[in-house]
């Protein structure tokens, strides 16, 4: 940009205004540099930085403690928490009691059993250490052998000994082998390709094309029970939700189009039934929500994505996400240059303060009832919120739209009536981190595979992470609850009622099943 002038002009006010307007056009380029430069922080903190948030000055907190005493009973009151340092005991975590032991007693011969002096020894005491011991994975070959019966007088042909009904027919994989193979790749990331490869080191030879299979039939065998679990789910009165982005290869789709994984799951501090449901679809839109909770009312909690606004009615509400507003804040704090990001009456460090206090009051909500929640809500958590929306309507035309500061200011008061709403019931969450902490499992998964091939995988997927994570939110080992459904869901023959798939249901079966540890 060439701003230089030809010639100058000779008149004193012409020159004057060609100064001021110089002098603007280098404050804007001077704004758009600084712009600039706190957009490059930002980025390289996102690329390289810590990925936690933290606020600054937390230890302000313990000298903002809010006390309780005189809304809870005596016996509900939160210990009181120390001030003074207290230094953790090095040393090793003990091993789970939960695992089996083998001990192993070591004793001195009787011929050492005695001491120099010449008298005998006696036990005086054992010492005890634990080592881990690993037993590789054991495989065997379940041989099912059906009699046939024949009767000699009439000859009127065989009958054979009923054998139960298998999870996949005609095929060898047994419920465990199915259990094993979807916990591995839903829950433990492990692709496909890397489980073919495990088995061959226990000589099985499994082509990749056969595991695949075995899933997308797995899938069909439980997308009943997935249908089932959507109904009652409809049916609780908080809902969270979620998505991300899923590439779905022949989608009949722009190759380079995104698809996407929904989640829907019940929510609040007290949820009846824990279910967590993914949805494949191939587009972001509003639309697929609306069809998914069609029958559900109450609060549902979710980010400030517009395309849930479609769901907003006056018997279904939109709780917002205080998280993700802190959120905007904090990389507000990470655009700022490191000399700006330690001054403590900053406006940004100002406003995650405020956050701080919202969430330290949640900490010592949590163990209460619903009733005691709301009440404190709004006697405490109220007058902070205010100050926070004062604080926002302050500041927003004191600050550049376009700047990190800005953006947050302004998320902030346009998502308020949602933000601000989870006070009016007592089990309602400040934000919506339950739900982003069971899409994680799919997101980190989604690193290994990088894809799905077909819309079809994709929804078996769905249909599967429902299953793991639905067991997992209901404290149960993923495995031992697929193992059972693969066992008993056959039993149930092609035709039945939705509500016969009620027996099985993860708070139903809860002491059928090892719980996780």
């Amino acid at each position: 940009m060439n701003l230089r002038p030809k010639t100058l002009p000779n008149e004193t006010d012409a020159l004057q205004k060609m100064v001021l307007d110089y002098q603007l056009t280098v404050d804007e380029l001077q704004e758009k540099i600084q712009w600039y430069e706190a957009l490059v922080r930002l980025l390289k903190h996102q690329r390289f930085g810590a990925s936690s948030e933290k606020c600054p000055d937390q230890m302000e907190l313990f000298n903002e403690a809010e006390t309780l005493v005189d809304a809870l009973n005596p016996e509900d009151e939160p210990p009181e928490e120390s001030r003074g340092h207290q230094r953790k005991k090095p040393g090793r975590k003990p091993l789970s009691p939960h695992i089996p032991r083998e001990v192993v007693r070591y004793e001195l011969p009787e011929a050492e059993r005695v001491c120099d002096c010449g008298h005998a020894l006696h036990e005086a005491g054992e010492d005890k250490s634990e080592q881990l011991e690993i037993i590789p994975a054991q495989i065997k070959v379940i041989e099912h052998v059906q009699v046939k019966y024949a009767c000699r007088a009439c000859e009127n042909g065989l009958i054979s000994a009923p054998k139960p009904a298998q999870p996949i027919p005609r095929s060898f994989a047994s419920a465990s082998v199915l259990a094993y193979i979807i916990v591995a790749k839903f829950m433990d990331s492990l692709p496909l390709y890397r489980q073919e490869t495990i088995f061959k080191r226990l000589s099985i030879d499994l082509s990749r094309a056969t595991l695949s299979n075995w899933v997308l039939k797995s899938a069909d065998l439980l997308t009943p029970f997935y249908d089932r679990l959507h109904q009652h789910l409809i049916q609780q009165k908080i809902l969270q939700a979620d998505e991300t982005t899923l590439n779905v290869i022949q989608n009949g789709r722009d190759g380079k189009s995104k698809s996407y994984m929904w989640l829907y799951q019940s929510g609040g501090h007290e949820a009846e039934y824990p279910i967590v449901l993914y949805e494949y679809q191939a587009t972001r839109a509003g639309a697929h929500a609306v069809n998914f909770l069609q029958g559900f009312s109450g609060y549902l909690q979710v980010d400030g994505y517009a395309g849930y606004h479609a769901l907003a009615s006056d018997d279904r509400l939109l709780v917002g996400c205080m998280a993700h507003a802190r959120r905007k804040f904090d990389e507000a704090l990470n655009a700022l240059p490191k000399p700006s990001r330690k001054n403590k009456l900053g406006r940004v460090q100002t406003a995650l303060r405020k956050f701080t206090r919202l969430y330290a009051l949640e900490k010592q909500f949590k163990n209460l009832t619903r009733e005691q929640r709301y009440l404190l809500r709004q006697e405490k958590s109220k007058p902070l919120l205010d100050d926070l929306k004062h604080w926002c309507d302050e500041q927003v035309n004191k600050t550049a739209k376009d700047s990190a500061l800005g953006k947050a200011i302004r998320y902030t008061i346009n998502q308020w009536d949602h933000l601000s709403r989870y006070i009016d019931d007592g089990n309602c969450q400040i934000d919506n981190n339950a739900a982003e902490r069971h899409i994680k499992p799919f997101v980190i998964g989604r690193k290994n595979w990088l894809f799905n091939q077909t819309p079809r995988g994709a929804k078996a997927s769905a249909v599967l992470y429902s299953l793991v994570q639905t067991a997992v939110a209901n404290n149960l080992e993923p495995f031992d609850y697929l193992k059972y459904l693969f066992t008993e869901l056959p039993k149930l023959g092609r035709h039945y009622e939705p509500d016969a798939l009620d027996q099985f249901l993860p708070w139903v079966v809860a002491e059928k099943i090892q719980s996780l540890k």
